[in-house]
């Protein structure tokens, strides 16, 4: 009963409260572009970034069982952040003056369009499967996994050595990138062990969070060409597939190493970015209003990419400035670069305590 319970927690912690946080930005959206898989992505950034802030901090104040009071303020200001989600929701039912559309079905379509997307749902079950029944030790488990085991078991921020257990002094490298906490938090909340969570349950989650960020950018790219949305998924889900050719690539990190904060950086953060910016630049290009929910996203988008790895500041700043750039040149809207720029402020803000601290 123990387990059934630790992982109807889990569901809740990893589908349910990223849903209802990602409806708060999506109750001030325009109506048409809402739906569960913009929902679902925008709540995951919003909580990483959450995480972020309420973390760091406590691991540069080497506060005394600094574990319980990140699970305690995270799980609170998450609580918070759900209920107020689930409040919208139910306005939004309400009140008929503005609909939230929970999703945006892919109904209709010729029998190749069905087939087209049958395919698609086995290619995405099977890489579940698989990267759960057949995980295997990565030689960065030997850090990160136990970082969160150690973190989990002793209520301490980066204060033993994973490797010896030994006291250490202050790790800025991986202490402004605590995404090994986060499971850590996910283990503790739930009562399963953190290896059970980094294996399993972490991968399931963040796969299908992977591939609804590619759901959205097809959209964006193919527009009314529906026919064309479940291919290039299949497509995507192929080259996921076949690119296990090397220990670094996004593809690997996906399947196989889920757990680690460079792949929620390589494989969720950085793409939906992208889709971030694509909306963005949509609603440039027609002159559509209520954009500063997108750019609060992006802000959010920004530090989740610090919690995943340091590596994050450095490529943020740079992905950023130069597409905030190229908009600002081709859509003669300077305010883009300015507004990219301010974006910018959290990595620059980490990467600012690395050199410092």
């Amino acid at each position: 009963m123990a387990i059934v319970a630790g992982c109807l927690i889990l569901c809740i912690w990893l589908v349910g409260i990223p849903l209802l946080t990602g409806a708060v930005p999506a109750f001030f959206l325009k109506p048409g572009k809402l739906s569960l898989a913009f929902m679902w992505t925008s709540g995951y950034m919003i909580s990483w970034a959450l995480f972020q802030l309420v973390t760091v901090p406590l691991v540069l104040l080497d506060v005394n069982q600094g574990f319980v009071v990140v699970a305690k303020l995270f799980a609170g200001a998450s609580l918070a952040l759900a209920a107020a989600g689930a409040l919208l929701l139910i306005r939004s039912r309400r009140h008929g003056g503005r609909r939230l559309s929970l999703v945006r079905g892919e109904n209709g379509g010729s029998r190749q369009y069905r087939v087209y997307w049958g395919i698609f749902l086995a290619l995405a079950a099977l890489q579940l499967v698989l990267a759960v029944g057949m995980t295997y030790q990565d030689g960065d488990d030997a850090y990160y996994v136990a970082i969160s085991t150690l973190t989990e078991s002793s209520n301490t921020l980066y204060e033993l050595m994973p490797y010896s257990m030994g006291a250490t002094g202050l790790d800025l490298r991986h202490g402004l990138a605590p995404f090994p906490v986060w499971i850590a938090f996910l283990a503790r909340i739930s009562g399963l062990p953190v290896a059970s969570v980094a294996h399993v349950a972490v991968p399931l989650a963040l796969i299908p969070t992977t591939y609804l960020i590619f759901y959205q950018i097809g959209r964006q790219l193919f527009g009314k060409k529906k026919e064309s949305l479940p291919l290039f998924l299949c497509f995507t889900a192929l080259l996921v597939i076949f690119g296990n050719y090397s220990l670094y690539t996004a593809e690997n990190f996906m399947l196989a190493r889920s757990r680690q904060g460079k792949s929620a950086l390589g494989c969720i953060v950085i793409p939906m970015v992208l889709l971030l910016f694509f909306l963005i630049l949509d609603g440039v290009e027609k002159r559509q209003g209520r954009q500063w929910v997108l750019w609060l996203l992006l802000g959010a988008a920004v530090t989740a990419a610090c919690l995943c790895t340091t590596l994050g500041t450095m490529l943020m700043c740079m992905m950023l400035g130069v597409t905030g750039l190229c908009g600002a040149l081709a859509y003669r809207r300077p305010g883009l670069a300015v507004k990219t720029g301010l974006c910018c402020i959290p990595a620059l803000a980490y990467a600012a305590l690395y050199f410092m601290i």
